[in-house]
């Protein structure tokens, strides 16, 4: 599996896995293959979650610390 550049296009990779998947012609053996992709997409989708949901941790954490002593 190539690496998706963009949590997006990973999201669309998968989406069309699912449709492949779906489909009557789709063989039990490229059904095995795609799934196994489809596993590795999944897993990189929220690997980035997380590191958004990290970053968005970090901007809320710095807007709500306290500012330094007044003058």
């Amino acid at each position: 599996m190539k690496k998706p550049k963009t949590f997006e296009e990973g999201l669309q990779r998968l989406q069309d896995l699912l449709a492949q998947m779906q489909d009557e012609q789709t063989t039990l053996d490229q059904s095995v293959k795609l799934y196994a992709e489809a596993a590795q997409l999944i897993q990189y989708c929220n690997e980035t979650l997380n590191s958004a949901k990290l970053q968005i941790q970090e901007i809320d954490s710095s807007l709500a610390a306290p500012a330094g002593p007044e003058a």
